[in-house]
């Protein structure tokens, strides 16, 4: 028989017959008990390689949409009758308890490839074409190596020694913090540090204080605990120290890049906090997120460093410097809840896969993740520097930078009403994706500002997306 498929350019192959054979299956138009071309004609028909088709052949028989009979050839499997499971989860017994999960707000969560805008201002992401891919590359093939080596037993909860070592040596040396390597414990991302250390701190009413603004998806882990979260205003030092209740347990701050306003903490502010914490009996939570990215002025040292009490939990992250999707963090504990959180992670995870561990620990070694932060320092110091220019000049009408001195977002307060949701519809109608800081305030009164990220919007896209944001604020403002 003649198959229809469609083969565009000479890119993924296999790829392009999978989705189009496993589509036509699903939808019915190759019926069940329909036999398919030999892999030999389909290849001389498509003019592609019979391995290709004998490999894709066997990955929709792997998958029961194909099956082959000896001596015949390959078929379309019957499909199994979709069941139609009617029960909601207001039936189950902890219909009440699904319902709180169900009904969380979605924050900071990044669009497919498919939902993309061509100019995007997303905060926490970066420019992939920034990824040092063949250092990658070969640390990986690194870590494939130590891995063959091994007896396939599961691996440390607190993390690779290898890693441990290359983490504590690499924030000593850009961050002044005081650690050892049986210190470090390695996470999934700095948002697993935080569950862990909420679940060896917090219980069912006890108070967690965190900025206000502040970080929505910490906000909504402690709370998903049971904790009573606490908003303490912000001001031009800081959180407000003062405004920390009695009976805290745990205090959550952004103390080098605030976020999402970006002002750092004063060094008179840490020093009360820290006196604040110790008098609580409370633990910090210091979120060094994106600080290594610093533009002006000297580099301010981490919370932790000025620690001599051991109640400052050190949190970071691999997902702003290199990329979000390898979901390496790590943080650097005090010995009062070292070993607590250590079985905490055994228990949730047993331990983060080693294979990115065992890369990155190579990656860190030879001196990559320095030379790539530095390279990256140039281009994002570029990019602020043109966002910051235009918001002095023919923005300045309607917005103002928040001062700011490292990472890679910033804060644009508005200088006049605007109506929010108009202003970010019509942006997305010219590819421009922007957004407000609104959902970031949790009991304080919200302000109308823009989270401007320059990590993943490229340089030359920074004007053309800004002279587009002026054009419509002359229309809306």
């Amino acid at each position: 028989m003649e198959l229809h498929v469609v083969i565009n350019g000479r890119k993924d192959l296999a790829g392009q017959l999978y989705k189009q054979l496993r589509s036509a299956i699903e939808s019915g138009r190759l019926a069940a008990g329909t036999q398919l071309p030999p892999s030999r004609l389909l290849a001389e028909q498509l003019g592609i390689s019979r391995k290709t088709i004998s490999d894709t052949y066997a990955q929709l028989t792997y998958e029961n949409f194909l099956t082959g009979v000896i001596g015949k050839g390959t078929y379309v499997n019957a499909r199994p009758a979709k069941i139609t499971r009617k029960q909601s989860h207001s039936d189950l017994a902890s219909a009440e308890i699904i319902e709180s999960w169900r009904s969380l707000p979605v924050f900071l969560r990044h669009p497919t490839l498919d939902g993309s805008l061509r100019y995007d201002f997303i905060g926490g992401a970066t420019s992939k074409g920034q990824f040092p891919q063949d250092d990658w590359r070969r640390c990986t093939a690194h870590a494939l190596r130590q891995m063959s080596g091994s007896k396939g037993f599961y691996s440390q909860p607190e993390g690779l020694p290898a890693l441990r070592n290359a983490i504590a040596r690499h924030i000593a040396f850009s961050r002044g913090v005081n650690c050892q390597d049986d210190d470090v414990v390695v996470c999934n991302g700095a948002q697993q540090a935080l569950d862990l250390i909420s679940r060896v701190l917090t219980r069912p009413g006890g108070l967690v204080a965190m900025e206000d603004p502040g970080y929505p998806p910490a906000r909504l882990l402690f709370g998903s605990h049971g904790a009573t979260v606490i908003g303490v205003p912000v001001d031009s030092e800081g959180i407000q120290v003062d405004k920390i209740p009695l009976g805290t347990r745990l205090i959550y701050v952004t103390p080098s890049h605030q976020f999402p306003l970006g002002i750092p903490m004063s060094t008179q502010r840490r020093l009360a906090l820290l006196e604040r914490a110790y008098e609580l009996g409370a633990i910090i939570i210091e979120d060094d997120y994106d600080s290594e990215f610093r533009y002006e002025g000297r580099p301010t040292d981490s919370l932790q460093s000025m620690d001599e009490r051991g109640i400052v939990a050190y949190v970071g992250t691999f997902s702003k410097t290199l990329l979000p999707e390898l979901r390496l963090g790590y943080a650097i504990l005090p010995p009062a809840i070292l070993e607590a959180v250590i079985r905490a992670k055994q228990l949730t995870d047993l331990h983060t896969s080693t294979l990115p561990q065992w890369a990155l620990a190579k990656f860190i070694a030879e001196g990559c993740l320095l030379k790539h932060i530095r390279r990256c320092h140039t281009i994002y110091a570029g990019r602020r520097e043109r966002i910051l220019e235009r918001a002095a000049t023919d923005l300045a009408p309607w917005l103002e930078a928040v001062p700011s001195t490292a990472g890679f977002h910033m804060v644009l307060m508005f200088k006049v009403p605007i109506d929010m949701p108009v202003l970010v519809e019509l942006a997305k109608k010219v590819e421009v994706g922007l957004y407000p800081i609104e959902g970031f305030y949790y009991q304080e009164a919200p302000r109308d500002g823009l989270l401007m990220g320059f990590g993943a919007i490229e340089t030359l896209d920074i004007d053309l997306a800004l002279n587009r944001l002026r054009d419509i604020l002359q229309q809306v403002a």
